[in-house]
């Protein structure tokens, strides 16, 4: 009984403290993904559930959240990830992000890469949202690795979704702060439906999982659909649209040691 309520205390006075915190969101605005050799253009971005499940669980957390995309421009949604079978219950929450992105003012006027490296010792934590949209922008900007290093190296909550830990290949080998970390991402059976089945062509930039092996990662995957994520440290990553309750469960956990370590 002491234990459960010490537990309950530190949750407590935990919620009290993050409220002063704030969560930086690193997203895409890249509206076009070229496959087939540039051969063949499809709509692309941010997709929604990875980015507004995890940010409602930080904010139901208590923390404050900033955006930020590379030139400070409004993320795009992915099109795709509108439809209901990504949301399965979730019906009701996907109305609540349509109206978000609609009307949120700080949603809808992020600052750029530049500012929140000049603001990163403001942040408690890094999320990067999930979507091709990223294979086009983020993997290429080089103010990525300094803020993933930098979230690293101060042992702060990292959390990459989907595609979004291809990102850690931005660091070189002899200077990544993950080599050796267990990582999940996309799989590579869910990366074959998503270009033979939803998109009907290959990108530019793919295969994440053979990428974060070769980096000296620890790749594990469920299978596909599956609501799978892992943490290791400081960093967690998951796997697709459908894992965003097994990456908040993660996350929020990782912001709560974060917490009481420092």
């Amino acid at each position: 009984m002491k234990q459960i309520f010490l537990l309950y205390m530190m949750l407590f006075s935990t919620m009290i403290f993050s409220q002063k915190q704030i969560v930086l969101f690193v997203m895409s605005s890249e509206d076009t993904l070229t496959l087939n050799n540039e051969a063949k253009l499809r709509q692309t971005g941010v997709f929604l559930n990875e980015f507004y499940l995890a940010y409602k669980a930080v904010k139901d957390a208590g923390y404050s959240v900033e955006f930020a995309t590379p030139n400070g421009v409004q993320a795009t949604i992915d099109q795709e990830s509108i439809h209901d079978k990504y949301w399965k219950k979730k019906l009701a929450v996907k109305k609540e992000a349509l109206s978000f992105i609609e009307n949120d003012i700080n949603f809808k006027n992020p600052i750029s890469l530049t500012q929140a490296i000049e603001n990163k010792k403001q942040y408690v934590g890094l999320v990067i949202p999930g979507g091709q949209g990223l294979m086009v922008d983020l993997l290429y900007d080089k103010r990525i690795p300094i803020l993933l290093k930098y979230f690293a190296n101060e042992n702060r909550p990292t959390g990459l979704i989907c595609h979004a830990p291809v990102l850690i290949s931005t660091i070189p080998k002899l200077e990544n702060p993950y080599v050796g970390f267990k990582v999940n991402s996309v799989s590579p059976i869910e990366e074959f439906v998503i270009e033979s089945f939803i998109m009907k062509g290959k990108p530019k930039n793919r295969k994440i999982a053979k990428r974060l092996r070769k980096l000296g990662l620890r790749y594990r995957s469920g299978l596909p659909k599956s609501n799978f994520a892992i943490k290791d440290r400081n960093l967690v990553t998951s796997q697709n649209p459908y894992s965003s309750d097994a990456f908040n469960k993660l996350y929020i956990a990782a912001l709560l040691e974060y917490n009481v370590d420092n």
